[in-house]
């Protein structure tokens, strides 16, 4: 969420930011709403000075024994002009709130301009395609003999677009999941937690997802919960109202969740197979920094992801994602994506996001840069103290990374002409064999 001040003092390059992003808002209300709310707050002030005032002659007229039911009269009048004007007042700033909700973040400067996939910008190129002496076959082909996915397993049970792991297949997810943990927990310091699949509403505002995102999210009614579609909304949320210690940053967290998405074949392309599930695993990585440092810790988060790619000998790309192709959360954002030599694509596995203090605005996390200064003498005093004042942290995080399309990428990489799969390096001693067939 934007400020509404930088909003207000910035309005031209707010207006410049939401056409790159292609978002469809109209902020021709804003100006007018904004200056509506600082008048109504303008003249609330005035008539609250004016009944305190009035109050006071009431008090000094009953001193001297003086009739002041004339000024009671006005007292009274006062008071209704009052909360007629809070009232005028509230239904503006409710109007400038909905729109500032749906405003979003500005593209960071470095980032290309472009209205749609098509004009990301490829950054980076890594590993070798692989030439076979034979046509590579895609992954639900290789499956008709290894058996490892039970697609009608997961069709029977819960429809379209679920899938159903087993034998095999089940311990080589179960294998990337511990493999994935343990690269960002040992070596790229990461605190691993395991957070809930299911969160309120104030937890998918806080990351963004809603309003915008809502029909996309699978939901509970009864209860107003809803299934996460990463584990960006509870690690993100679980620092909400938070105010951190300066020291304290960079802070890192790792997850595994499932995640849950409603529009996983809506979109008519990329359905067949493990392409596009509506629930899915991944292991998430998410920052907490300074806004000074949040740039270089995105560069740092790029390399995290891009580090289990090369363990696990993928050829991949990175893409620099254009103005038209951000999140409406994001500022900037990196995509990796593997190659799939079967289905003869490149397919996401990653997405890098900066969203600055777009997020910390909206779930209110903040921290306290050290002076050196005296603390605040009580709980109750204001922010203002002499040890620093208070800032929204910048937020991260990235995919490292979603399961479905690597084990795609490992399955049609590593495939045989006699239809086995040989075992990355790296992960055999979580899977515990060679090959799989």
């Amino acid at each position: 969420m934007l400020d509404l001040k930088f909003i207000r003092e910035n309005f031209a390059k707010v207006e410049a930011g939401v056409r790159r992003k292609n978002a469809k808002i109209d902020l021709a209300p804003f100006p007018i709403l904004d200056e509506k709310r600082r008048e109504f707050l303008k003249q609330a002030e005035e008539l609250k000075a004016l009944r305190n005032r009035v109050s006071e002659e009431i008090g000094q007229a009953k001193k001297k024994g003086a009739d002041a039911a004339a000024k009671i009269a006005e007292m009274k009048e006062v008071g209704e002009r009052i909360k007629a004007l809070d009232d005028e007042l509230k239904t503006v700033e409710d109007q400038l709130y909905q729109l500032q909700i749906r405003i979003p973040n500005l593209p960071h400067e470095s980032v290309p301009a472009g209205k749609s996939a098509e004009e990301n910008v490829v950054v980076k190129n890594w590993g070798e395609i692989p030439r076979f002496e034979f046509a590579p076959k895609p992954h639900w082909d290789l499956n008709e003999k290894l058996g490892i996915i039970d697609f009608a397993g997961g069709a029977k049970v819960a429809g379209s677009f679920f899938v159903n792991f087993k034998g095999k297949g089940a311990k080589l997810a179960r294998a990337l999941i511990n493999f994935m943990l343990d690269l960002h927990i040992e070596k790229h310091g990461y605190t691993e937690v395991f957070p809930p699949v299911l969160v309120n509403r104030q937890a998918m505002f806080g990351t963004g997802q809603i309003p915008k995102l809502e029909e996309d999210m699978y939901r509970i009614e009864a209860d107003d919960l809803f299934l996460i579609p990463t584990a960006e909304v509870p690690v993100t949320n679980l620092l909400a109202n938070e105010t951190l210690r300066g020291e304290d940053l960079p802070i890192y967290y790792t997850a595994y969740t499932l995640c849950f998405r409603r529009e996983a074949g809506a979109y008519g392309k990329d359905t067949k197979g493990l392409m596009r599930l509506h629930q899915f695993d991944k292991v998430e990585m998410v920052k907490f920094t300074k806004p000074e440092t949040s740039y270089d810790e995105h560069e740092k988060l790029l390399q995290n992801a891009e580090e289990v790619l090369q363990l696990l000998g993928l050829p991949y790309r990175v893409l620099l994602l254009c103005s038209g192709d951000l999140s409406f959360a994001a500022a900037k954002c990196y995509d990796l994506e593997v190659w799939a030599p079967g289905v003869k694509k490149w397919l996401e596995v990653s997405s890098c996001s900066n969203f600055e203090d777009f997020q910390a605005r909206r779930a209110n996390i903040r921290f306290r840069r050290e002076t050196g200064g005296k603390p605040r003498s009580s709980p109750k005093d204001s922010n203002k103290d002499s040890r620093g004042k208070l800032e929204f942290v910048h937020t991260l995080n990235a995919s490292g990374l979603a399961l479905p399309r690597t084990i795609i990428g490992i399955m049609e990489n590593y495939q045989t002409d006699e239809g086995t799969v040989v075992v990355p390096e790296a992960l055999r001693k979580y899977v515990g064999c060679e090959i799989l067939k």
